[in-house]
């Protein structure tokens, strides 16, 4: 069904499950709306125009997902997107296989914090005299990484996860260099090939596959 949400014909595509609750949620422009069995189309739809403003909030904050096409990119390598109710998602040769698109998204944000953190231990033994500091991941728009020295926190996007480990590696070296260095003067890049000797060719894919 479609409803006018704040200006916009919106589409809303409706989920009915064993539930108590409604939600919403975004995927790209389209409004996902999970609620019970006995919820009428007309209840649905005066609930939207009630939360109108909210929704439209909720819509500036949620990053645009590239899940809905058949395809993403997991460590570098293309894989095909199968959704066929599995409970598990698993990965099998080129194809990433799950229940649905927000049991892909738990998974990957799972393999994010796994990869990223075996990474970060396995770098930072190379480095002498580093703060204690914790990793965070999130999403972020135009950042690949942001080192804190206030909060001692790193701070990975979570769109690496796309990209090939020696990419996921540079971003992770750069930061943990400026610790020494909290700018990108020649001392700071000169600290960075010390660890990582292509770091021009890895800014130059990285910036590429953001015009992607």
């Amino acid at each position: 069904m479609y409803v006018n949400l704040n200006g916009t014909t919106t589409k809303v595509i409706v989920k009915r499950k064993a539930i108590k609750n409604i939600y919403f949620k975004w995927v790209d422009d389209d409004l996902i709306v999970t609620c019970n069995n006995y919820l009428s189309q007309n209840e649905i739809e005066k609930l939207i125009k009630k939360n109108d403003k909210s929704l439209s909030n909720l819509k500036k904050r949620t990053p645009k997902s590239d899940l809905k096409s058949n395809e993403m990119y997991y460590l570098g390598e293309k894989h095909i997107i199968e959704y066929d109710g599995v409970s598990k998602t698993y990965i099998d040769g080129n194809k990433i296989i799950s229940k649905d698109e927000e049991t892909l998204l738990k998974f990957l944000n799972l393999q994010c914090n796994v990869i990223f953190n075996n990474r970060l231990e396995r770098l930072k033994i190379q480095f002498r005299d580093l703060p204690n500091f914790r990793l965070r991941i999130r999403h972020m728009t135009t950042r690949w990484g942001v080192c804190n020295i206030k909060s001692m926190t790193i701070t990975l996007n979570s769109e690496l996860i796309k990209k090939d480990v020696s990419l996921i590696d540079y971003v992770i070296i750069h930061e943990l260099c400026h610790f020494k260095h909290m700018n990108h003067s020649a001392d700071f890049w000169r600290e960075v090939e010390k660890y990582y000797p292509y770091h021009k060719l890895a800014r130059k894919m990285l910036r590429e596959s953001q015009n992607d």
